[in-house]
């Protein structure tokens, strides 16, 4: 089973990972953890060019960067995990890529989902859980300095929050909406009861 998380950040991406991890281990799956991009070599080297440095590129080149990095994701870590009967929880995948690349006038979505079907390579999640939040709220939550993307701003990020609502239904067969307004709790409910819902029947019911 294969389940990413997307939104903008500052919705809690990062703790609702970490909780639904630790609720699938303790029902005893085999987990593995990944972010888009990054967790290989390549994708860790391409994550901090796109999103940490100083250099000024074009959205395309942003966004076939981006999908170069989930290429070798999928290959070294995603595929082989699903292989083996492991369960993959990624922090973003394509559908991050096809928004924030076409937000605010950027590239259009349709070449980015052509685009991505090349790079995932046939490998979609089983489900895709969006923590949707308003982007002032997002960016007055976020306790480090603004990344590329965000420093954008928020009228940009407004079109990402945007974007992502229109995009989601092409993430995967199965999606979710999480109002990340909500306490850190009510989320993880709603996720694992999602999550378990479409687990094996020896994970049925999420641990109390």
């Amino acid at each position: 089973m294969f389940i990413a998380f997307d939104g903008i950040d500052g919705a809690g991406k990062s703790t609702q990972i970490t909780r639904l991890v630790e609720a699938l281990q303790a029902a005893g799956r085999d987990v593995v953890s990944v972010r888009d991009p990054g967790s290989t070599a390549a994708g860790e080297a391409i994550r901090a060019l796109v999103l940490d440095s100083d250099l000024e590129m074009h959205r395309r080149c942003e966004a076939l960067l981006y999908m170069a990095a989930r290429s070798q994701l999928v290959e070294e870590r995603i595929r082989p995990a699903l292989a083996a009967g492991q369960i993959v929880v990624s922090d973003r995948y394509l559908l991050a890529n096809v928004v924030y690349q076409s937000a605010g006038g950027g590239e259009a979505a349709e070449l980015l989902w052509q685009l991505g079907e090349v790079a995932i390579s046939g490998v979609r999640p089983d489900l895709t859980v969006l923590l949707d939040l308003p982007a002032d709220v997002a960016l007055s939550r976020l306790d480090r300095p603004a990344d590329r993307m965000e420093a954008r701003g928020v009228e940009y990020l407004t079109a990402v929050r945007e974007g992502f609502r229109k995009q989601l239904p092409r993430a995967s067969q199965r999606t979710l909406i999480v109002d990340a307004a909500q306490s850190i709790e009510a989320m993880a409910e709603a996720i694992r009861t999602a999550v378990f819902a479409l687990a094996e029947p020896t994970t049925d019911q999420p641990p109390q």
